[in-house]
């Protein structure tokens, strides 16, 4: 792949959209070529399956028909949407992708984690993140965000924002867990601070890991 693909993941308000956004800007700026996306979604047929999970359709068939349907939207996201990318060389920045599924239906669904790496290697067929952040923050102030944002957009809670405190703060640790598991490709970053010093541990994580994306201008510097 002639692009970097990099995943932005952790709990409910802590602030991955903003982030990816700003990381965006900031790439465009070298004259790299970049997509944003998300999941569940990302592609036509991913962004119908989205609305039926965070619509909280499929809650009531269990842990493992989520993760069957995560997975479906995903086959049709990498296809359509991420692999086309990275092959034309444009960097693909996505919204949660496969450790979501680790996170919430298998940590916290308690699915049996072999099934998970199974479901994981038909899905993915090798595309892994080149780099995946972790937002980190405190449950409760990520909810309180996440609260804030509903009502300035008048949208009610969606499947998962709607679980208890006690579920989202496992969905903390199960982050936790996978960022220590996989410390080459996660970078853990505390998301309890300004959004301009999030936005900063960003970049000096991606120029201690992808320097590449990083280092090299397109166009020179304007000089005074």
């Amino acid at each position: 792949m002639a692009g970097c693909f990099i995943t932005f993941e952790g709990g409910e308000g802590a602030g991955k959209s903003t982030q990816i956004d700003r990381l965006r800007r900031r790439l465009e700026q070298l004259d790299q070529q970049v997509i944003v996306t998300r999941e569940p979604g990302g592609s036509p047929y991913a962004e119908e399956i989205r609305s039926f999970l965070l619509g909280g359709h499929a809650k009531s068939l269990g842990p493992f028909a989520e993760a069957l349907l995560f997975a479906a939207a995903r086959i049709d996201h990498l296809d359509t949407t991420i692999v086309p990318a990275l092959r034309r060389g444009t960097h693909v920045l996505c919204d949660r992708f496969a450790d979501s599924t680790r996170a919430y239906q298998g940590s916290l669904g308690n699915i049996d984690p072999a099934l998970i790496d199974n479901l994981e290697r038909i899905t993915l067929k090798g595309v892994r993140p080149d780099l995946t952040f972790i937002l980190d923050l405190p449950a409760e102030v990520g909810l309180a965000r996440a609260g804030e944002r509903r009502a300035r957009k008048g949208e009610g809670a969606d499947r998962f924002e709607e679980e208890h405190a006690s579920f989202h703060n496992a969905l903390r640790q199960a982050y936790l867990s996978i960022a220590q598991a996989d410390p080459g490709r996660c970078a853990v970053i505390n998301a309890d601070q300004a959004p301009d010093e999030v936005e900063a541990a960003i970049w000096a994580a991606l120029r201690e890991r992808l320097p590449q994306l990083t280092q090299t201008m397109a166009r020179p510097l304007d000089v005074a």
